[in-house]
């Protein structure tokens, strides 16, 4: 297998059952993010979909972390929620320029994730390349059947767009290859946020990653509602090492 290089995180960090499993008991809830920081080169900043970021919020990211620390950061919901990306190039526009300013060279996945009732047409297809911008490394988490299909995929490859790889219920579980980079997001399944993955699921998981011509992953467990999160993270962890 080639040199590929493995990027593990959470979408969170900040959930109390992980204290005692995760975190050392004696540790200050202040001091979490710098234990993760420590344990996991990547995050995935999810924040920012709730509330459209500033610079300053996410410099504030980029000090805190090590110089070899990356970062994934989901678009705001006023883009994939609310306008669907109808007439909003600006908010685009912005969220890159700010997302670039404020974590500079630790920035790498920029993650538009849209939601289960945003189903396939071909106009939508063009709405989105229409407004991305291919100076990024853009990932596109569908949560609709009807976007796993061949030409989307073939879309994609020309277009160089990472097809997000979601593990959600309900949806395809297979690992989507469009172009060098995979992104694979672990919600839990059957139960969202909550369940935990088995280790012979992670296995099989890492088994087909190695089947893909990827040269980089980025694999982000937001099944963060509970412990399972953090637990899957580190297991992934042991799997690929």
């Amino acid at each position: 297998m080639k040199n590929l290089k493995i990027h593990i995180g959470c979408s969170s960090f900040n959930t109390k059952d992980w204290s005692g499993i995760f975190y050392p008991k004696e540790l200050p809830r202040s001091k979490w993010f710098d234990f993760y920081a420590e344990n996991f080169k990547t995050y995935e900043l999810n924040a920012t979909f709730y509330k459209f970021p500033t610079v300053r919020t996410l410099n504030n990211w980029y000090k805190k972390t090590p110089e070899d620390f990356l970062f994934s950061v989901k678009a705001p919901k006023i883009i994939t929620h609310l306008k669907k990306f109808e007439d909003c190039k600006t908010e685009i526009d912005s969220f890159y320029e700010i997302a670039s300013e404020g974590l500079k060279e630790k920035l790498k996945c920029i993650l538009f994730q849209l939601p289960p009732s945003f189903n396939y047409t071909e106009e939508r297809m063009e709405l989105i390349l229409n407004q991305l911008d291919t100076k990024y490394q853009n990932v596109v988490e569908f949560r609709n059947e009807t976007w796993w299909n061949p030409e989307v995929f073939e879309t994609f490859k020309t277009t160089n767009i990472t097809f997000c790889s979601p593990n959600y219920p309900k949806l395809p579980t297979e690992i989507i290859e469009t172009n060098s980079i995979g992104y694979l997001r672990f919600h839990g399944n059957p139960k969202l946020f909550y369940s935990e993955y088995s280790s012979d699921e992670l296995q099989e998981f890492w088994n087909q990653i190695k089947q893909k011509n990827f040269d980089e992953v980025y694999i982000y467990f937001n099944n963060t509602a509970s412990s399972a999160g953090i637990i899957n993270a580190v297991e992934m962890k042991k799997i690929i090492s």
